[in-house]
């Protein structure tokens, strides 16, 4: 297969990133990745089960969800091209806490881990950049998942919703956003229920701190959102 049209996906990712074409024709030649197109609803990694390749969106969505145990699922992240999942648990043993679904058709690039942590006898300097990138992506999941936490921890739900804006205006640096998330999703990540989610966006609206535009927003004020809650 020929990688190359995906060269510029393959940069957005924080494994890729600052490689030239040639750094990439170098690794996808020792690498001998393989690539897999997935519909709607398909599952890519199952929690409980290992993984021991590194997966990488080059079309379409994806979300993954960690189950509990009364049947119901938090989403933990959605995520579109560039996208990066299993990075974390590939170079172990341990067993996956979510389930990784499509949320449209995509298609999925699979680096083997084996190949990701032996250099081949070559030692290309690419192949060493790639290296330090992946333990720069682990550390950054770290601090996402401690954000997390800060947010679940918030009791208010309004509290929640309002440290979700301000991180997402953060994230794209300007105070009108979209998401990839619907409601429904966004509901989860939020550990709440879509209707009342749906309210309070409602309410925040009407006040004035939140302008909504299906999976956008805007924030006319976001000092104001600071302290409301």
């Amino acid at each position: 297969m020929d990688y190359a049209p995906y060269y510029p996906v393959l940069r957005q990712t924080s494994l890729f990133q600052g490689l030239s074409d040639r750094d990439l024709d170098t690794l996808t030649d020792c690498f001998a990745p393989h690539v897999r197109r997935y519909e709607r609803g398909e599952l890519l990694l199952m929690a409980g089960y290992e993984a021991h390749e590194v997966g990488i969106v080059l079309e379409g969505e994806i979300v993954a969800a960690k189950p509990m145990p009364d049947g119901s699922a938090v989403v933990m992240a959605h995520m579109g091209p560039g996208g990066v999942f299993a990075d974390v648990l590939a170079g172990g043993r341990s067993k996956s806490p979510v389930n990784v679904s499509v949320a449209s058709s995509c298609l999925v690039l699979y680096l083997p881990c084996e190949a990701l942590l032996r250099p081949c006898g070559a030692l290309h300097p690419a192949h060493l950049q790639l290296l330090h990138n992946w333990l720069r992506t682990i550390s950054d999941k770290y601090f996402v998942l401690d954000r997390r936490l800060e947010l679940l921890c918030c009791k208010s739900l309004r509290g929640r919703i309002c440290l979700w804006l301000l991180e997402q205006r953060d994230a794209a640096g300007a105070d009108t956003f979209a998401t990839s998330l619907t409601r429904a999703e966004l509901a989860s990540y939020l550990n709440c229920d879509r209707s009342a989610l749906c309210r309070e966006l409602g309410r925040m609206q009407e006040e004035g701190l939140v302008e909504l535009f299906r999976r956008s927003f805007k924030l006319p004020d976001p000092e104001r959102l600071r302290t409301a809650w």
